[in-house]
């Protein structure tokens, strides 16, 4: 998790990632962020974020986000 909030605060550093629960629903993450969100998850984790789990729900916490990220690293 530590991992995910470095890269997250390395797009907001003014966010509180680990309490924030609306990062989608209040527009704090836009689709470029998304993007590189996406970029950096599968540079640090080896994941890829299949595209049909690209929803507000998976992105709208880094908890959300994170256990997404440990889903995909159980099925490979």
């Amino acid at each position: 998790m530590k991992e995910l909030i470095e890269i997250l605060k390395g797009l907001h550093p003014d966010v509180d990632f680990e309490n924030t629960t609306t990062l989608i629903d209040d527009q704090i993450l836009d689709s470029f962020d998304i993007i590189t969100l996406i970029t950096e998850i599968d540079s640090v984790f080896d994941v890829q974020i299949p595209a049909e789990e690209i929803v507000p729900e998976r992105f709208n916490s880094a908890k959300a986000l994170y256990e997404l990220i440990e889903e995909l690293l159980e099925d490979n």
